[in-house]
């Protein structure tokens, strides 16, 4: 019944069509064909027909965008059969998108490409931000790094926003919704000169958010405001030559860690059965008693030159990016007591405040199996007195969070290519990218002062340091690509495309040589078994790519791919190797391996798919089977212990994937089509020597199946006015997010019972089972009515309509004994005005 009653809902109700493949009504950005439904793609730089087009690609027009709402990536994955995001959970900038199984790890690069007007940008975090006044949304599937290079392992996404024409145009829009949810956007564009034209636009939003932190009474969880501006210039030198000048600055400001934590150690179930706790079930509440702040600063700037030859095309461009992140947070150490001792006397006020806070907040509700007692003891040391506190408590014992992540980046690109006139399309280039990244960790005291926003702070201050992470990096990349594709008659097409990466990175580690004034030992507690210094390395990887297209009539293709994907490698904070091995392998028992460096991920993905149309095209329709191997996938771990935390990047060995997809359009009537796609993915881990255990499980992240389904009605009501209705349903299936899923390991807890005042109980009763840390399916439905004139729109709007309560991310904390888990967005109803001119 979680599915039949939307499902009829969605079928039902009349929304506009979300365009998959073949089917859409605006055109791109090229001249519009002869046939108005006839889309035109950029998807392998070059301008093609959907239809013609040998490869997976979904396509959001400019009609489909302003008809969805749709404006980042997480509307565009809503609304992709087998792509899933998971976005703004920690941060802002905080952003992996699966597609097809393989994921995009926290802390590692991503694994799709993120294209807008031609120009590849480098920094993740620009991932789901709003890029100007869309146009066009094109989502590939499949390596997609031999055209579009770094970082294209799973997938790439194509943007087109609004380019100046011969007339001045404009637009204003703007939103009122639930929790105080307020959105605009406007634009304005037109010549300057008979050779000269502008985009000026502006994009904000501001919302209360869904949930409220209890202890402080206010809704800090998820609330956030972004405002921001984009600039574009395109000047024509001359009848063959094109400047275009892009500029766009933005600012975010919001809350961080939307996190509860939940405990996942059976053996303990029967003191609480919330000790075993199905994520699925956790009813969430927020008692932090530190406001989680969240702050992005983005600017970038680009020029791009473009030169027509007789029968080739020259094509340069020039990116520069600055992207600055600060988040600071409640922290997570309470339940281990890192802040009940002091071996500096300076920092003896911060371990005052703990013993304090605790009793005071003696009997305050906290998020089951949490209790807080007079003592900011663990409750397996001293069972009367004790406290189990989970993370984010009311108390001070959890200390502070800080993280920071600044990065500086150069890149560049020069491309010639033929002019698509004759059998044989063929382009050449070279790329180049610099970035000038640091990356800070640090956790401190909580003396009652707030979060210093300093990475570290002496002994004595009113956020004293008690562990630092921080490192600069400095990558260079090189590249070189070109692709062939011979066309010898109509029916009949193949092509090969060839990529060289090289990245050259260096580490250079930022901590000073202190103490942990709660410990005595190293800030970093890395540094107690080596000593920390200059780290470089050099990855390097072929990606070629090739394609076959067979078109016996124009209403049908059928077509294969391959290609080679990849990721670079890179480095974890120095001494996270031996951390782990102390505190976890040694101490615990526990089978994990992590390395300082993490190894270049690599995946072969083979496709083949029949795309077409029947009745004259009123049914459009897309079939396509995948196969890929994924060597030393990357993936993030996060550990939790007395130490404090630590995130990492791990390798697992070897990943199989294959799936399946399909994708229907129908149009009914004129002005009503439903649409609908399935599809089906499954993994296999097949080695993973980081965790042996997790050989057989499935591919972090990936969710077993997806499913959209929608109809859409535009319908006269007068001559100037339409009826516009939109429904959008999507289904995700049960997901695991680690490794591990099925299996139980030791934890903290099984180290800690052998010399706790519940000995001689035995360890492994503090054993952790994670069966029930995988996300169940689960269905949004979003839905849109409204009135449409030339140049007015109403429109009411409900995304999740039905309230479904659901997980955003789950990440299991395998030796802490429990997961960290994020909630999905609530149901969010508002009005929407606009008006273009």
């Amino acid at each position: 019944m979680r599915i039949t009653k939307p499902v009829l809902l969605a079928s039902i109700a009349s929304g506009a069509m979300f365009a998959t493949p073949a089917t859409a009504q605006d055109t791109a950005a090229e001249p519009a064909a002869e046939d108005e439904n006839v889309v035109i793609v950029t998807a392998r730089r070059q301008s093609e027909t959907l239809q013609d087009t040998p490869a997976s690609v979904t396509v959001l027009t400019a009609d489909a965008l302003q008809k969805s709402g749709a404006d980042n990536a997480s509307d565009f994955a809503q609304l992709t059969p087998g792509v899933t995001i998971v976005s703004g959970t920690a941060e802002a900038g905080d952003t992996q998108v699966n597609i097809r199984g393989i994921n995009g790890a926290r802390d590692a690069e991503s694994s799709i490409a993120l294209v807008v007007d031609g120009i590849l940008k480098t920094n993740t975090a620009q991932l789901n931000q709003v890029q100007g006044t869309l146009r066009q949304a094109e989502i590939l599937k499949g390596p997609q790094g031999a055209l579009y290079g770094r970082n294209a392992a799973a997938g790439a996404v194509v943007l087109q926003t609004l380019k100046p024409g011969d007339f001045f145009e404009g637009g204003v829009q703007a939103s009122y919704a639930n929790e105080n949810t307020i959105e605009a956007n406007g634009f304005i564009a037109g010549p300057i000169g008979d050779n000269l034209g502008f985009v000026l636009s502006g994009y904000y939003r501001t919302t209360d958010g869904f949930f409220r932190n209890t202890f402080l009474d206010e809704k800090v969880v998820d609330d956030q405001e972004v405002w921001t501006v984009d600039g574009r210039l395109v000047a024509n030198l001359s009848d063959r030559t094109e400047l275009d000048v892009k500029a766009r600055y933005s600012e975010l400001n919001g809350a961080s860690i939307n996190f509860n934590s939940s405990f996942h150690v059976p053996g303990f179930g029967g003191v609480n059965p919330a000790f075993y706790e199905d994520v699925n079930d956790h009813e969430f509440g927020y008692y932090g008693n530190i406001r989680p702040t969240n702050s992005q600063d983005s600017f970038d700037v680009s020029a791009k030159i473009e030169h027509e030859f007789d029968s080739t095309i020259l094509t340069a461009w020039v990116l520069y990016s600055d992207i600055s992140q600060l988040l600071t947070a409640d922290g997570t150490s309470a339940d281990f007591a890192r802040y009940i001792t002091a071996a500096d006397p300076a920092v003896q006020g911060a371990v005052d405040a703990c013993f304090a806070s605790t009793a005071a907040n003696t009997g305050f509700p906290v998020n089951q199996p949490g209790f807080i007692g007079t003592l900011p003891v663990p409750f397996i040391f001293d069972p009367a007195n004790g406290s189990t506190f989970g993370a984010y408590s009311p108390t001070t014992c959890d200390g502070t969070q800080l993280q920071t992540r600044d990065q500086k980046d150069i890149s560049g690109e020069i491309r010639l290519a033929s002019d698509n006139d004759g059998p044989i399309d063929w382009q050449l280039g070279a790329y180049y990218l610099n970035i000038d990244r640091e990356v800070g960790v640090s956790l401190g005291a909580d003396t009652g002062a707030g979060v210093s926003t300093t990475l570290y702070n002496a002994p004595g201050s009113s956020n004293p340091t008690s562990l630092l992470l921080n490192d600069a990096f400095d990558t260079n990349v090189y590249a070189v690509f070109g692709s062939v594709e011979f066309r010898p008659s109509e029916q009949f097409s193949a092509g090969v495309a060839l990529r060289y990466d090289i990245e050259d990175r260096t580490t250079t580690p930022l901590v000073p040589n202190v103490l942990d004034p709660f410990t005595g030992g190293p800030i970093n507690p890395g540094q107690a078994f080596s000593t920390f210094g200059v780290k470089d390395a050099t990855y390097k990887q072929l990606q070629p790519k090739l394609t076959l297209s067979y078109k016996p009539n124009s209403d049908l293709n059928i077509y294969a791919n391959w290609g080679i994907g990849f990721k670079s490698g890179g480095f974890n904070n120095q001494g996270s190797a031996a951390l782990v091995d102390a505190n976890f392998a040694q101490f615990i028992g526990a089978d994990v391996v992590i390395e300082d460096d993490y190894d270049k991920e690599v995946s072969s993905a083979f496709e083949v798919g029949v795309k077409g149309n029947l009745l004259n095209g009123a049914i459009t329709y897309d079939l396509a089977g995948y196969y890929t191997q994924i060597d030393d996938m990357q993936f993030f771990e996060f550990f939790v212990g007395a130490f404090g935390l630590l995130r990492v990047v791990s390798n697992i060995d070897e990943v199989d994937v294959y799936g399946a997809e399909l994708n229907v359009t129908a149009e009914i009537t004129d002005g009503w089509k439903l649409f609908g796609a399935f599809n089906v993915t499954e993994s296999e881990i097949k080695a993973n020597a980081s965790r042996p255990i997790t050989v057989g499980n499935k591919s972090p992240y990936t969710a077993a199946y997806t499913i959209n389904l929608g109809s859409e009605m535009d319908a006269p009501l007068t001559p100037d006015i339409d009826l516009v209705v939109r429904a959008d349903y999507r289904i995700t299936g049960p997901t695991w997010f680690h490794t591990v899923q099925a299996q139980t390991q030791p934890t903290l807890f099984s180290g800690l019972l052998p010399i706790s005042a519940l000995a001689p109980i035995p360890a492994s009763v503090g054993d952790g089972r994670y069966d029930v840390a995988k996300r169940d399916a689960f269905g949004v439905l979003n839905l849109r009515a409204g009135i449409e004139t030339e140049s007015f729109n109403l429109t009411f709007f409900a995304e999740n309509l039905l309230n479904r309560e659901y997980l955003n991310e789950v990440i299991p904390a395998i030796e802490f004994g429990g997961s960290f888990i994020s909630p999905g967005a609530r149901r969010l109803l508002g009005v929407e005005i606009g008006y273009n001119f």
